[in-house]
């Protein structure tokens, strides 16, 4: 008897997550606990709120979010669908091999539910989330195979300075 195939289709790359061309992108946000206005947003939350605007952060509302849950918001002025914000990081800010797999979690759950084709995410727990780029990557490849969603998936690396932006 034949092995059933994926249904999902991972591609990693490096580069910009927000022109990548998908349906959904990932904002690897914080809990809520604190209003997005009196917060500093850096890397891809930073880079969202640029180029998108505030809107998607307004539709958050001011509700916290328990770690590892998401919230489907529009993707204001990008062009996307959709921007779907998880919880990876604790109220100390640090990200867990826990948390960024809850984060994936919830992220598939959000974007299959709503019928959506593809969705790139970040490396949710590297940057602020202190984890090291490796092991974040780690966790969300080992829970986005065990998950095997019925998606397109790229997984968006931020290229090193003075590197080249490839794909694998």
């Amino acid at each position: 008897m034949p092995l059933p195939l994926p249904r999902m289709r991972l591609t990693v790359v490096e580069g910009d997550l927000l022109d990548q061309p998908v349906d959904v992108l990932v904002n690897a946000w914080n809990r809520n606990v604190i209003p997005w206005w009196l917060l500093l947003p850096q890397g891809v939350s930073g880079a969202i709120k640029r180029r998108a605007g505030y809107a998607p952060f307004r539709e958050l509302g001011w509700a916290p979010m328990p770690l590892g849950s998401a919230r489907l918001t529009s993707a204001g002025r990008l062009p996307h669908r959709a921007i779907v914000h998880v919880a990876g990081i604790d109220l100390l800010w640090r990200a867990s091999a826990a948390s960024v797999s809850a984060s994936v979690e919830s992220a598939i759950a959000l974007t299959t539910e709503a019928g959506f084709a593809s969705i790139a995410f970040p490396v949710i727990g590297a940057g602020s989330g202190g984890m090291s780029a490796a092991e974040a990557e780690r966790v969300l490849r080992v829970t986005l195979e065990r998950l095997d969603p019925p998606l397109d998936v790229l997984l968006v690396r931020w290229p090193a300075p003075g590197t080249a932006r490839t794909t694998e």
